[in-house]
């Protein structure tokens, strides 16, 4: 019996005298394999990994237990709660948490392009421009936090990143917290050159406002490669935040100044909001990425409830009403389809004999990097070529005779993915057909509807924001 990859790969985990010593050196981990160095924290340094079956380059920031004190042990959980409930194209994606008896591995999505921070500092300030393009994605990252509760506190350039040249991403969600509107948040967080003044001045802050004035500190360094705020050190800092003196360089438009200025707001409530950051006239242009719609991420939640057919990827190509449909069922079963021709089933999960799985299962990660591929495949901000996912051969060489007696099966899964997506555009349009007509009685809808078609035409418009 030829073995599935998944067969495969879970034998050479328990077999292979190569792989078990790969990974008591760390080079292995779960069904990822570990490369180089990537980044560094204070509590942790980030690698990058190839995930074995899926061929997705990963992020893994690995943390010593030993070294995790009671607080770093509260703002790791904070950080994988957060990255939980997010899904935004402009949001690094969390895939799995794996525990080990010396270390915590956490799996995210790579985002290959580096730091803003190094970009601007390596070649100086961006262009305005690509400034509007770079923070119109970041203002709908950080809507998207606060819409579900959840403050970053630690906006800056070191924590976004390049995905490819047009496409930045959040991250790094360590000094994140979840908070009710006007909620009082007491712990200090972040950079110091971020810094909000009521950090410095008051017992307490509301943690929206913080994450704005970090934001109008990100976009001065953005449009001039400085910070608002410099001194040599922490207290004459402090003082110039309270003081709020700063200069805009005269190269700078003024339709950017001002939305700076209206960031950078000593009182917190004069600060502009998202929604007037969104309408200001520096961005009136823009595309505001919109968020993923959710949907399941783990395995347990799909498969311990629901019994899926096994043509239910072919659904698209029957008369069903769109309507009929589940939510988002194209993705769902797309992924599901990819799993099991991998080998991995729901007659494999219940063979596991574990009721509940969670981000901390191999196969549940392996679930969330497919799913994540077929979002960004199916987004114009996140679309990619699919050469951007092939890897060079030393990065699966375990895999090179495998994937060769495999080659034409892999060909032919391709041509039957590129059919089902083509379906799955077909039931989008008449879905979209469906929702035209309900926007027609309902107010709400029909804005909604109007502000989607301004946006899908400016794509067409736009330079500066289009990412293909």
């Amino acid at each position: 019996k030829r073995l599935s990859p998944y067969e495969k790969l879970l034998y050479d985990l328990q077999h292979d005298t190569r792989w078990k010593e790969e990974e008591k050196a760390g080079k292995r981990i779960g069904f990822f394999r570990i490369k180089d160095d990537i980044g560094t924290g204070n509590f942790s340094h980030v690698k990058l990994g190839i995930h074995l079956l899926a061929k997705e380059k990963v992020a893994i920031k690995i943390l010593d237990k030993i070294k995790l004190d009671e607080r770093t042990q509260r703002l790791l959980l904070r950080e994988i709660t957060s990255m939980e409930v997010l899904h935004h194209p402009n949001i690094i994606r969390l895939y799995e948490v794996i525990e080990t008896p010396s270390n915590i591995y956490i799996v995210m999505e790579y985002a290959s392009g580096g730091e803003f921070f190094t970009k601007i500092t390596t070649n100086g300030k961006f262009t305005e421009d690509d400034a509007k393009c770079y923070f119109s994605q970041i203002v709908a990252a950080v809507e998207h936090l606060h819409s579900h509760g959840i403050i970053h506190r630690d906006i800056k350039a070191e924590n976004v990143f390049f995905a490819r040249e047009r496409l930045v991403k959040l991250g790094d969600f360590g000094f994140s917290t979840f908070s009710e509107k006007n909620q009082t948040l007491t712990t200090f967080c972040g950079s110091p050159p971020y810094a909000a003044p009521e950090l410095f001045r008051d017992e307490n802050y509301i943690g929206i406002y913080v994450d704005i004035w970090a934001m109008g500190i990100l976009l001065y360094f953005m449009v001039t490669a400085l910070m608002p705020f410099r001194a040599e050190n922490v207290g004459k800092l402090k003082r110039s935040i309270l003081e709020g003196n700063y200069m805009v360089p005269s190269h700078v438009s003024e339709p950017c100044k001002t939305l700076i200025r209206g960031l950078l707001q000593p009182e917190p409530t004069d600060r502009c909001s998202i929604e007037q950051i969104r309408t200001c006239s520096w961005l009136i242009n823009e595309i505001f990425p919109e968020a993923y719609e959710p949907l399941p991420i783990n395995l347990a939640n799909v498969w311990a409830t629901n019994t899926i057919p096994k043509d239910m990827s072919l659904m698209a190509q029957t008369a069903i009403i769109p309507s009929d449909l589940p939510p988002q069922s194209s993705f769902e079963y797309e992924a599901h389809s990819i799993l099991e021709e991998m080998g991995i089933s729901s007659n494999v999960f219940r063979a596991t004999e574990n009721n509940v799985l969670t981000n901390r299962d191999s196969v549940n990660g392996t679930y969330r990097i497919i799913l994540h591929r077929l979002q960004r495949q199916s987004n114009q901000f996140e679309r990619e070529d699919n050469n951007d996912r092939l890897l060079n051969e030393d990065l699966s060489s375990s895999y090179t005779n495998y994937t060769r007696r495999n080659s034409i099966q892999s060909h032919r899964n391709t041509a039957r993915q590129d059919s089902v997506t083509a379906r799955r555009a077909s039931v989008t349009e008449r879905r979209a057909s469906v929702t035209e007509r309900r926007a027609s009685i309902i107010d709400d809808g029909t804005r909604r509807q109007s502000i989607n078609s301004k946006q899908h035409s400016l794509v067409k418009q736009t330079k500066v924001c289009t990412i293909l």
